[in-house]
């Protein structure tokens, strides 16, 4: 079996919705995560995914949006994480390349996610993209004030620099569709370098389809082909890799086992 550790169900149509899961089902997709961008919409998640023992959500704000309303406390945070479907916290992170909120309102935004996860004791599901030395060093920096939380580095697609500092925090690493691509050689080789117990594999559909669907909307099923690439980077069989990252999924995911 294999676990889609981050999509967004949401952005499909109630029509399509239906047979999205079948096809995911029928891909040998077990279980997904569909993830929190908003405290509005996160709030909509478990009614979406009512009725469906196998899909799991998360609460959060992703960085895109950390200017668009209050800053949630940790405290809100970890009350809405108290739904019996709510396994983690997040998306939050950073988010350099579209800059689409202040720097300074994104870090207090992740910070918030970082302590609502402690709070919580739940996993935080983080997004990194052209931030790598901020997304490190608050990491540092709220571990050594707070204490241990788990993270994920959702998406990863990084630079080692950040693979390197998040493996001495003892982070996750979830690997996407772009690890399929071509050019993606120096990923690759990162990927071959994360300890086994903390991988992960996602789609993060409808965004970011492998080889070979490589520009159209991504779905769950498509997670197949991201093990695959994953698998014979590790020397491992797609059994075994399937094996392995949902046993990871459920260590890090406690309330999802």
């Amino acid at each position: 079996m294999l676990i889609d550790s981050h999509c967004h169900l949401d952005y499909y149509t109630q029509a399509e919705l239906p047979d999205v899961l079948a096809r995911a089902a029928m891909a040998g997709v077990g279980q997904m995560v569909t993830i929190g961008t908003t405290i509005e919409q996160s709030q909509r998640l478990p009614a979406l995914i009512e009725g469906h023992d196998n899909l799991w959500c998360t609460v959060g704000v992703h960085p895109h949006h950390a200017h668009e309303a209050p800053i949630p406390t940790p405290e809100r945070l970890a009350e809405l994480a108290t739904h019996a479907r709510v396994i983690g916290i997040g998306e939050s992170g950073l988010d350099y390349f579209y800059d689409k909120a202040p720097r300074d309102v994104q870090a207090e935004n992740f910070r918030a996610h970082i302590r609502g996860a402690r709070l919580a004791g739940l996993p935080l599901a983080i997004h990194a993209r052209d931030a790598d030395d901020d997304i490190a060093a608050i990491l540092r920096e709220e571990r050594d004030r707070g204490g241990h939380f788990d993270f994920l580095l959702h998406c990863f697609s990084s630079t080692r620099a950040l693979a390197e500092a998040a493996m001495a925090l003892d982070g996750y690493f979830s690997f996407s569709g772009i690890l399929t691509f071509p050019k993606s050689s120096e990923l690759r080789d990162i990927a071959r370098d994360i300890p086994l117990d903390r991988l992960l594999v996602e789609t993060d559909a409808p965004y970011l389809a492998p080889v070979p669907f490589r520009g159209k909307r991504n779905e769950p099923a498509w997670v197949a082909h991201t093990a695959k690439v994953l698998a014979e980077v590790r020397g491992l069989s797609q059994p075994e890799l399937g094996a392995l990252t949902t046993s990871n999924f459920r260590r890090l995911f406690r309330k999802a086992a």
